[in-house]
């Protein structure tokens, strides 16, 4: 089959590892540059922004319309496909120029833009429910195992996405493919975008290398922009962070999230959420994309001090069906058998299923075990901050459990990993 040229002027649509969505090729501003050593398109997108798009992923738009609904159910893709619709019956009838068109629904409308290109856009910057929709610009600082999740959902959604990692070249690449955009520093982001979020590994990489830090988050706020802290941390660093973001003009939210890598990939995600409530309700769309559920707890330390203590049962539960393994390898009784029985019994879950590739030597991190061993120690100087005892936390973490997996290199595994901690 012949390859199919695409110029200046096509519609196209894009398919590719993300849901399709139609667009026009057109020029890119003179500002702009080609990403390096990529045969790409400047593309303006129906019903989001523009971006440069490998070739690979683009299709003439007509051949492909069929395929593309068929993939793409969701409203904002329908609205988008009826906008593309819209725009060419006009232009056909000539009935006037695109600056002037009637909006085809409540949220698009027709954009003439200086490059003489037509796009269209959300003609709000709220949704209907009050929530940021994909026309506002969204940054996000770490794509470590959650992070990259959700990205790579926000961008399914159409947001128009800034990205930033410590190790830029080898984490933003693929989202920089796929339409996002980089950003040089942390500082960088939070001035370009509405809102930023950040989700990366501790205490001291959240407040002293993303916000405080040379070129952090904090040189970069400024009045009216939001910032969303969605790492695991304590609620001390998070009632700093609210205070030095506040004291700029910004509006804060705390939204850890609770899952694993796979929940980060499929968008299902718990978002435990609590500070500013006006940025949680704004926000709505963005945590739809991540997860299938949200909570607002209150002010700005309450989500933190909630997710701290979920991962504190998670990590003592662990250590529990390890223990529970090798107590029944001891007395004679199959490893398997024990593991069957527990994913058929009353504390069957996924989280079980997923941890029952033990014996099977497979502990690629769905959720490194650093970080639970982290969050248990935290979860401890929280309780002893409460005057209130954690014992089976301590003594998953220090009695020869996780410390001792942590010696044994098991750090950057997955948290079921604890098990060597019993075998060796």
């Amino acid at each position: 089959m012949a390859a199919v040229h695409l110029r200046i002027g096509d519609l196209v649509g894009k398919l590719g590892r993300y849901p399709p969505w139609p667009g026009k090729i057109v020029s890119p501003p003179k500002d702009l540059k080609k990403p390096r050593g990529k045969k790409c398109h400047f593309v303006k997108f129906f019903g989001t922004e523009d971006a440069w798009i490998k070739v690979e992923q683009l299709k003439p738009y007509h051949p492909h319309k069929e395929e593309m609904i068929k993939i793409n159910k969701g409203k904002r893709f329908q609205q988008a496909v009826d906008a593309v619709e819209d725009y060419l019956k006009k232009a056909k009838g000539k009935e006037q120029p695109a600056s002037s068109m009637e909006p085809i629904s409540k949220r698009l409308k027709i954009i003439e833009e200086v490059t003489g290109s037509t796009s269209i856009q959300a003609a709000d910057s709220t949704a209907i429910n009050g929530s940021i929709t994909p026309t506002d610009k969204i940054g996000f600082l770490g794509l470590g195992l959650m992070g990259s999740g959700i990205v790579s959902n926000l961008l399914k959604m159409g947001h128009v996405v800034t990205v930033w990692n410590r190790t830029a070249e080898k984490q933003c690449d693929l989202f920089i493919q796929e339409g996002a955009r980089l950003g040089r520093t942390p500082a960088e982001v939070a001035s370009m975008c509405d809102i930023t979020f950040s989700c990366v590994s501790d205490p001291k990489a959240a407040r002293d290398q993303l916000v405080l830090g040379p070129s952090g988050v904090l040189q970069g706020i400024r009045p009216g922009k939001c910032y969303i802290e969605m790492s695991t941390v304590d609620p001390e660093t998070i009632t700093e962070l609210s205070q030095v973001i506040t004291s700029r003009g910004g509006r804060f939210l705390e939204a850890p999230v609770a899952g694993s890598q796979q929940l980060s990939n499929d968008g299902m995600l718990v978002i435990l959420a609590a500070g500013d409530r006006t940025v949680y309700e704004d926000c709505s769309s963005c945590f739809q994309a991540m997860g299938k559920t949200s909570f607002f707890l209150g002010e700005a330390g309450n989500a933190a001090r909630m997710m701290l203590i979920l991962n504190m049962v998670q990590g003592s539960f662990m250590a529990t069906i390890a223990e529970g393994l090798t107590l029944a390898q001891a007395t004679g009784q199959s490893q398997q058998t024990f593991l069957d029985i527990l994913c058929q019994g009353q504390m069957a879950s996924t989280f079980v299923d997923q941890k029952c590739q033990i014996l099977q030597g497979n502990f690629k991190p769905d959720y490194y075990l650093k970080h639970i061993q982290k969050d248990l120690r935290l979860a401890i100087s929280m309780g002893d901050m409460a005057n209130h005892p954690t014992p089976m936390a301590a003594a998953a973490n220090e009695l020869q459990v996780y410390k001792r997996a942590k010696a044994l290199d098991q750090s950057d595994n997955d948290i079921s990993a604890v098990y060597r901690a019993y075998i060796h």
